[in-house]
């Protein structure tokens, strides 16, 4: 099946800034977490957007796609003849189902690669940390070294392929005679026939383990990013190397911090006076708590930017700021003294119209009151 265009998966246009597609994936990635999501398909769905991000969040990988799509530089057509196809031989293949190119199924392949989810802190995140994990992981067979035989054994030769791992089948067609190749069944395309098997894998060469992995988080790093652990997934077959595990990063939210990229938002809450007056008060940062000057006459929804004080860029790149957004909290539960106050406040400064003032006035001060 055909993979679905990347920009399309994410919900973006193909002229979306970098953080328009950061916006997009933290939403679905949430959306769509097998942690929360638990309907049938969300796994999948959610490794397709970790895919789409992984490539569209790093610009030389977004040029590469936008150039060539999913296929790579290799899909598009070379200085002459076809590239990408392995000339007429391969043409028909497609059309009569069997591979025309002879491979060695003895020859070493790497192994499989893992994928771990890994769910850290909020500042496990921001300053990286030393760690270790334990992941179910095959690995090659002690007792028969991965052969599959019994010790003091050996395969032997698949009598049905004669040890190609391919069987030819000729088949008659419109454009003439033809062989079709398919894998043999007998030894299922390795060329070998274990006559008698390891106790101990039972023939596999390989036996389920749990592995630790001491794991290095980077400071920085950010929801759904991912890091290769080289050489820690699955083990390879005849000698091949082993495959890579990715670890894929889930950060917690914080209590109250909000992050973005490497820049942190915090909300300040404020009370009238100390918006009105000014203030000079103590704001907690992912560094510790620094003063922050309130300027009097400061409104709600107003922005400060604290220098500095976000996340390390997990690529080097310099250092996030934290933005502190005003709040400013109307009371809600009032004294006596509090409401004349305020009324008096409301007279002097002229907020109620002269024309109306009385009777407007007289409203109010009902209201309070009860009347």
């Amino acid at each position: 099946m055909s993979k679905r265009d990347y920009y399309e998966v994410l919900g973006v246009s193909k002229s979306a800034t970098k953080d328009e597609i950061k916006k997009a994936y933290r939403k679905l990635s949430k959306q769509y977490h097998p942690d929360i999501n638990k309907e049938p398909g969300a796994d999948e769905k959610f490794k397709e957007i970790a895919e789409a991000y992984e490539v569209l969040s790093d610009d030389n990988k977004r040029a590469q796609y936008d150039q060539f799509g999913h296929e790579g530089p290799s899909a598009g057509f070379g200085g002459g003849g076809f590239s990408g196809f392995g000339g007429f031989d391969d043409i028909f293949s497609s059309f009569f189902g069997g591979a025309t190119r002879r491979s060695d199924p003895n020859a070493p392949r790497k192994g499989d690669d893992l994928q771990y989810r890994m769910k850290i802190s909020f500042e496990d995140a921001v300053f990286g940390k030393q760690t270790e994990i334990e992941i179910p992981t095959e690995e090659t067979c002690d007792t028969c070294s991965g052969s599959g035989a019994k010790p003091g054994t050996s395969p032997k030769t698949c009598t049905k392929c004669n040890g190609v791992g391919e069987i030819n089948q000729a088949v008659e067609t419109p454009f003439g005679r033809m062989v079709n190749r398919r894998t043999c069944n007998t030894c299922r395309g390795t060329g070998k026939i274990i006559v008698e098997k390891c106790a101990t894998c039972h023939g596999s060469g390989t036996v389920q383990k749990r592995k630790k992995i001491k794991v290095t988080i980077p400071a920085g790093v950010d929801d759904g990013q991912q890091l290769r652990v080289s050489g820690q997934g699955e083990p390879g077959k005849n000698g091949g190397p082993a495959g890579d595990l990715y670890i894929v990063f889930i950060v917690s939210d914080h209590e109250y911090f909000e992050r973005d990229g490497d820049d942190i938002y915090y909300e300040l809450k404020l009370t009238f006076p100390q918006a009105a007056l000014g203030d000079e008060i103590e704001v907690p940062t992912i560094h510790g708590k620094v003063k922050l000057k309130i300027p009097a006459g400061t409104q709600s929804g107003e922005k400060f930017r604290m220098k500095d004080k976000g996340v390390k860029n997990v690529h080097g790149y310099g250092q996030g700021h934290q933005y502190v957004i005003v709040r400013v909290i109307t009371p809600t539960k009032l004294t006596e003294k509090q409401k004349q106050l305020l009324r008096d406040f409301a007279e002097i400064s002229g907020d109620i119209p002269e024309e109306h003032g009385s009777s407007l006035f007289d409203k109010i001060r009902k209201t309070f009151k009860g009347d």
